[in-house]
Protein backbone atom coordinates (compact mmCIF):
# COMPACT_ATOMS: atom_id res chain seq x y z
CA UNK A 1 0.00 0.00 0.00
CA UNK A 2 1.38 3.30 -1.03
CA UNK A 3 1.58 5.93 1.53
CA UNK A 4 -0.10 9.18 0.74
CA UNK A 5 1.64 12.49 1.13
CA UNK A 6 0.83 14.68 4.08
CA UNK A 7 -2.12 16.98 3.76
CA UNK A 8 -0.08 19.86 5.12
CA UNK A 9 2.31 21.15 2.57
CA UNK A 10 5.55 22.52 3.85
CA UNK A 11 7.80 24.74 1.87
CA UNK A 12 11.48 24.69 2.33
CA UNK A 13 11.47 28.48 2.78
CA UNK A 14 11.88 29.91 6.27
CA UNK A 15 9.10 32.15 7.53
CA UNK A 16 10.31 35.56 8.73
CA UNK A 17 8.44 37.94 11.01
CA UNK A 18 8.19 41.48 9.67
CA UNK A 19 9.23 43.82 12.54
CA UNK A 20 8.71 47.11 10.70
CA UNK A 21 5.14 47.81 11.91
CA UNK A 22 6.11 47.08 15.50
CA UNK A 23 9.09 49.44 15.30
CA UNK A 24 6.83 52.14 13.85
CA UNK A 25 4.48 51.81 16.81
CA UNK A 26 7.38 51.93 19.30
CA UNK A 27 8.78 55.10 17.72
CA UNK A 28 5.36 56.77 17.68
CA UNK A 29 4.93 55.97 21.40
CA UNK A 30 8.41 57.29 22.14
CA UNK A 31 7.67 60.55 20.34
CA UNK A 32 4.34 60.84 22.17
CA UNK A 33 5.97 60.48 25.59
CA UNK A 34 8.74 62.94 24.76
CA UNK A 35 6.30 65.56 23.51
CA UNK A 36 3.95 65.23 26.48
CA UNK A 37 6.70 65.16 29.11
CA UNK A 38 6.72 68.05 31.57
CA UNK A 39 10.15 69.50 32.11
CA UNK A 40 10.89 70.83 35.57
CA UNK A 41 12.51 74.23 35.81
CA UNK A 42 15.09 74.65 38.54
CA UNK A 43 16.72 77.86 39.69
CA UNK A 44 20.17 76.26 40.05
CA UNK A 45 20.60 76.49 43.82
CA UNK A 46 18.91 74.87 46.79
CA UNK A 47 17.47 77.34 49.27
CA UNK A 48 16.30 76.63 52.80
CA UNK A 49 12.81 78.07 53.08
CA UNK A 50 10.87 78.65 56.28
CA UNK A 51 8.29 76.04 57.29
CA UNK A 52 4.78 77.18 56.34
CA UNK A 53 1.70 75.20 55.27
CA UNK A 54 0.82 75.57 51.62
CA UNK A 55 -2.28 73.87 50.30
CA UNK A 56 -2.02 74.02 46.53
CA UNK A 57 0.72 72.78 44.21
CA UNK A 58 2.10 75.31 41.71
CA UNK A 59 4.03 74.81 38.49
CA UNK A 60 5.62 78.15 37.58
CA UNK A 61 7.14 78.84 34.18
CA UNK A 62 9.52 81.44 35.60
CA UNK A 63 11.52 80.58 38.72
CA UNK A 64 13.73 83.00 40.67
CA UNK A 65 15.68 82.03 43.81
CA UNK A 66 17.25 84.32 46.39
CA UNK A 67 19.89 82.86 48.72
CA UNK A 68 20.91 83.96 52.19
CA UNK A 69 24.05 85.48 50.64
CA UNK A 70 21.78 87.83 48.60
CA UNK A 71 22.50 85.97 45.33
CA UNK A 72 19.75 85.94 42.71
CA UNK A 73 19.55 82.73 40.68
CA UNK A 74 17.60 82.47 37.41
CA UNK A 75 18.04 79.49 35.06
CA UNK A 76 21.10 78.21 36.92
CA UNK A 77 22.93 81.54 36.65
CA UNK A 78 23.68 84.16 39.30
CA UNK A 79 22.66 87.77 38.55
CA UNK A 80 22.94 91.12 40.28
CA UNK A 81 19.73 93.00 41.06
CA UNK A 82 20.59 95.47 38.26
CA UNK A 83 20.68 92.64 35.70
CA UNK A 84 17.44 90.96 36.77
CA UNK A 85 15.10 93.24 34.78
CA UNK A 86 16.88 92.50 31.48
CA UNK A 87 16.93 88.76 32.10
CA UNK A 88 13.26 88.69 33.07
CA UNK A 89 12.30 90.80 30.03
CA UNK A 90 14.08 88.29 27.78
CA UNK A 91 12.32 85.34 29.44
CA UNK A 92 8.96 87.10 29.21
CA UNK A 93 9.47 87.78 25.51
CA UNK A 94 9.68 83.99 25.04
CA UNK A 95 6.58 83.37 27.18
CA UNK A 96 4.40 86.47 27.69
CA UNK A 97 1.84 84.67 29.89
CA UNK A 98 4.42 83.31 32.31
CA UNK A 99 3.64 82.53 35.94
CA UNK A 100 6.46 83.48 38.28
CA UNK A 101 7.59 82.05 41.58
CA UNK A 102 10.19 83.58 43.87
CA UNK A 103 11.95 81.14 46.18
CA UNK A 104 13.54 82.90 49.10
CA UNK A 105 15.93 81.34 51.57
CA UNK A 106 14.78 81.77 55.17
CA UNK A 107 17.74 84.08 55.77
CA UNK A 108 17.43 85.94 52.44
CA UNK A 109 17.04 89.72 52.59
CA UNK A 110 13.34 90.49 52.26
CA UNK A 111 14.20 93.69 50.38
CA UNK A 112 15.70 91.70 47.51
CA UNK A 113 12.67 89.42 47.31
CA UNK A 114 10.33 92.42 47.26
CA UNK A 115 12.47 94.18 44.63
CA UNK A 116 12.17 91.13 42.37
CA UNK A 117 8.42 91.01 42.99
CA UNK A 118 8.17 94.70 42.05
CA UNK A 119 10.16 94.13 38.84
CA UNK A 120 7.86 91.25 37.87
CA UNK A 121 4.79 93.39 38.57
CA UNK A 122 6.16 96.24 36.45
CA UNK A 123 6.84 93.80 33.59
CA UNK A 124 3.19 92.74 33.64
CA UNK A 125 3.41 89.29 35.18
CA UNK A 126 -0.05 88.62 36.57
CA UNK A 127 0.64 85.49 38.64
CA UNK A 128 3.51 86.01 41.11
CA UNK A 129 3.96 83.67 44.07
CA UNK A 130 6.52 83.59 46.82
CA UNK A 131 7.42 80.02 47.69
CA UNK A 132 6.79 79.05 51.27
CA UNK A 133 7.27 75.30 51.23
CA UNK A 134 10.49 73.51 51.93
Amino acid sequence: MARRGSRVQTDDEDVELNMTPMLDVVFILLIFFIVTAVFVKEPGVDVFRPDVNQSEQMKPTLLVAVTSADEIWINRNVYEITQVRGVLEQLLSENPRAEAMIQGDQDAPIGTVLDIQEILTELGVEEINISEES
